[in-house]
């Protein structure tokens, strides 16, 4: 067993996810992009790749990854494209997606030899958290205006329009994706392909897969385009826990495990979003897990367990993969969690591990 903190995916709850994604291709006909700004754990992605058609990007250096290491169809996409990324980018990308009309006029030139497309912003969207509203005010995530939109259709074969943000509400996706229809149906009727993004939540337990599909198959008939979804934690959901070990108990009105990990360096994204992590919580013994940073908010959450912990004792903390292992850090220079895969077989091996000389080298 490594070290902790270690990053453990488990490769028979990931082919449960992967399962789902390819019923939904063949059952829609849409296709599925893995979004690498979630999940670019790439010691994976052999696995991953047989289940999903490619990968889709946020930046050059996610790009160069999934056209290394994914293969098959690989989608560009960046906020702004810089004068020296964007020759690389084209020679990765089988398609580009530019988010303003801006970088369309200034570098369609340079992408003419392969598919390009503009982000399309409805300026609505499933997130109740304006940090990653895409559709919050002056959101600089795409173009909405009509008239801006039909002065590309000349230079664009396709559009991605990302709204979606954790849904799990078929009815919720249902009911917007037929407001872009009737807002946008001109000009997605004259298109090839439409990337509706990801965020929504289909592999999670009881989400009505055929309706999904269904659907989805009557947005292509409709509009004779080519779907693709770009499922993030929809591909990881539950895959991935982060294991730690109980270093100190500290009795200051409350019990509290302090762990060899830490919220700020090793899962960001519940400081960010002002979330707890998903620990243990049967039992009678309670517990606050907390990080070993010298930040005086690095706590993981309140957990329980059957018995009372002991230093050394291990916690594993769940859903540690999307959004997470992509933003680990060297915050205090606290030891960078190695990865480890659990084979299907029940075998774990660490395929990689993060020693001084790596943090040492992030710096200078």
């Amino acid at each position: 067993m490594p070290q902790t903190p270690f990053y453990l995916i488990d490769k028979a709850a990931l082919r449960a996810n992967m399962e789902k994604v390819a019923w939904l291709r063949e059952a829609s006909g849409a296709k599925a992009l893995l979004a690498l700004k979630c999940f670019a754990t790439w010691s994976v992605f052999d696995f991953m790749r047989e289940f999903m058609d490619g990968t889709t990007s946020s930046s050059l250096y996610e790009l160069r990854l999934g056209h290394e290491e994914f293969g098959k169809e690989t989608h560009a996409y960046s906020v702004a494209w810089a004068d020296h990324e964007i020759d690389e980018a084209v020679g990765y990308a089988d398609k580009i997606i530019f988010n303003s009309l801006g970088q369309l006029d200034r570098f369609a030139g340079k992408a003419s030899g392969i598919a390009a497309g503009l982000r399309l912003n409805p300026r609505f969207s499933t997130s109740g958290f304006d940090l990653a509203d895409p559709a919050r005010p002056f959101s600089r995530l795409g173009e909405w205006d009509v008239a801006r939109l039909e002065q590309a259709l000349d230079r664009i074969s396709g559009v991605m329009i990302h709204y979606n943000c954790e849904n799990g509400d078929f009815a919720l996706f249902d009911r917007q994706l037929t407001r872009i229809e009737t807002e946008f149906g001109d000009i997605l009727k004259r298109l090839d392909w439409v990337s509706l993004g990801g965020g929504i939540h289909f592999t999670g337990e009881g989400y009505p897969l055929q309706k999904l599909a269904d659907r989805l198959k009557q947005f292509q008939d409709r509009f004779g385009v080519q779907a693709f979804l770009e499922p993030g934690e929809a591909s990881i959901t539950k895959t991935t826990t982060l294991e730690v070990s109980v270093l100190d108990i500290i009795d200051n009105g409350k019990q509290v495990a302090i762990v060899d990990s830490s919220t700020e360096a090793h899962m960001l994204d519940l400081l960010i979003y002002r979330e707890s992590a998903k620990l243990p919580r049967r039992g009678e013994h309670e517990y606050q897990i907390a990080g070993k940073t010298c930040l005086a908010g690095d706590i993981f959450g309140e957990a329980r367990f059957e018995q009372p912990l002991q230093i050394g004792d291990r916690v594993s903390i769940d859903d540690a993969a999307g959004y997470t292992m992509v933003k680990k850090n060297w915050f205090n220079g606290v030891a960078m969690p190695s990865i480890a895969i659990r084979e299907e077989d029940g075998s774990i091996r660490t395929v990689r591990s993060f020693p001084y000389e790596e943090y040492k080298g992030s710096l200078s």
